[in-house]
């Protein structure tokens, strides 16, 4: 009980932030035309924000399953540099080791990455904790958002910035307890000349990239 609740109060940033972008996944999801249970469903097995997000719009395009997955493939191809640091961290997570892969959404890595396990507390127990609560959170809010779709009629113009807006706050919360600052600004000049020499279709997966390679090749010079 003791590690659940230190879980519980170091993911309570995210639960706010998962009611809320949750809620908008599941109005988006039934203004599509889709049953709630298909945000449970998602929410469960898929468990992916953004690509949720993403499947939404592909499936009211009738797009085929090549697409849906080439286009996940691509947005979320930054879990594979999450799992590169993690590495040391999940090395002795023994059976928890397959949910915490499985449950490493952007959110959940930040606060991994950020805080602290608390003295006399077991760290794969508490990781393990924050990720379930984490996956309940998104859980809770895309059901929520569904049943409200159903219920009543809502108009969803803008709430797709939901889940833009939580990076951003999690974007600040990282720069503010990181003391190494190279990473971001390698990050941001990436994505800025990503976006300007190539566009927005295809910038993510350009700009991942080039900023890891810029990493590896100058981050000990600046350790």
């Amino acid at each position: 009980m003791k590690t659940l609740a230190a879980a519980f109060k170091a993911s309570v940033p995210v639960l706010l932030g998962y009611i809320a972008i949750g809620i908008a996944f599941g109005l988006l999801l039934i203004h599509a035309g889709y049953p709630w249970y298909l945000a449970l469903l998602m929410s469960v097995i898929i468990y992916a924000g953004a690509a949720q997000y993403i499947a939404v719009g592909l499936f009211a395009a009738n797009a085929s399953f090549a697409d849906i997955a080439t286009v996940t493939l691509l947005v979320n191809a930054r879990h594979m540099v999450y799992g590169l640091s993690l590495i040391d961290k999940f090395k002795d997570a023994g059976a928890f080791k397959p949910y915490l892969i499985f449950a490493l959404t952007d959110e959940t890595y930040a606060l991994l990455t950020s805080i602290p396990v608390p003295s006399g507390i077991e760290r794969k127990r508490f990781y393990f904790y924050i990720s379930v609560l984490d996956q309940i959170y998104w859980i809770a809010g895309s059901v929520l958002g569904a049943l409200i779709g159903t219920l009543i009629s809502v108009n969803t113009e803008g709430l797709d910035f939901a889940l833009t807006a939580l990076f951003i706050v999690l974007l600040i919360e990282q720069y503010k307890t990181c003391d190494r600052k190279f990473p971001f600004i390698v990050a941001a000049a990436c994505s800025i000349l990503a976006l300007i020499l190539i566009g927005p279709a295809n910038m993510l997966i350009v700009s991942i990239v080039a900023s890891v390679l810029l990493l590896v090749a100058f981050g000990r010079f600046v350790r």
